[in-house]
């Protein structure tokens, strides 16, 4: 418990000195940890394999996600984004194809997966981060996602009795669920007072603060639980070591990896 608080502490500091200084340190940053999250996923579905090198489809991965974060950073029309991840789809498709067998066809869609799921999920935090105000409507992703983990634990562990994944997630019950989810709008409601006094929030936006944690809440647990999916599915424990007492990137922070698109556009909706 002790190695677990003390990295907690630690990945909260990092995560407060990314969002504080923003731009290319915040980046640089999710960029970081999106690599390892495809290094992660990708050794989890097979495709790293046993070798020091990674193979043209991996490769392509990489490759992939550094274009689409100097995208990102340099803030380039939306449509933009798309493009290069259609893009990176077709020239994964050409490896596959032009390597064939080497691939099995469910390690090619794995592939395009990995990219997506974690590394462009991840840079909404970015684009977050950069509209107007964003240093402080940020912090939805992680209230959401941190909030609602803890709430549900809680809840659950006094209050659980009815399982919500019985076969997926034998730990988790609905009512912890519902702890989560109220919890959470609470504490939108409560991030909204604080919001009404550092950026002029209209008092007529609590109840969208409580709509963001709600459903920030819900989209937070499907991650964690699509996350459990995937380990039980290649019986595996934790998706990596990096974080003593955490697991991976993956471990610990597969509820922000859905939450931060989610924020993304209900900030962009509400606020």
């Amino acid at each position: 418990m002790k190695t677990r608080v003390i990295s907690g502490v630690i990945l909260f500091l990092i995560t407060f000195a990314s969002i504080f200084f923003g731009s290319a340190f915040l980046a640089g940053i999710l960029l970081a940890i999106s690599f390892i999250a495809y290094y992660e996923l990708s050794k989890v579905i097979g495709l790293h394999g046993n070798g020091i090198r990674p193979g043209i489809l991996e490769l392509i991965g990489y490759i992939s996600i550094a274009v689409y974060y100097v995208l990102v950073y340099m803030q380039i029309s939306e449509r933009f984004f798309t493009v290069w991840i259609i893009l990176s789809l077709l020239l994964m498709a050409a490896a596959y194809v032009f390597t064939f067998p080497r691939y099995k066809a469910g390690l090619f869609m794995g592939a395009f997966f990995s990219v997506i799921y974690a590394p462009v999920m991840f840079s909404y935090i970015y684009l977050t981060r950069c509209r107007e105000n964003g240093f402080w409507l940020v912090w939805f992703v992680f209230i959401c996602a941190w909030i609602s983990d803890t709430c549900a634990y809680f809840v659950g562990v006094k209050f659980g009795k009815h399982k919500l994944a019985p076969i997926l997630s034998p730990k988790k019950s609905i009512e912890g669920s519902i702890g989560g989810i109220v919890g959470t709008a609470l504490c939108g409601v409560i991030y909204g007072l604080v919001l009404m006094k550092v950026i002029d929030l209209d008092a007529s936006q609590l109840l969208n603060c409580a709509v963001i944690g709600a459903l920030g809440s819900i989209f937070s647990q499907i991650g964690d639980l699509v996350a459990s999916g995937i380990k039980r599915n290649y019986d595996i424990k934790d998706y990596g070591k990096l974080i003593p007492g955490h697991g991976g990137i993956m471990d610990r922070f597969d509820s922000v990896i859905v939450t931060a698109p989610l924020i993304y556009f209900l900030v962009t909706l509400f606020m």
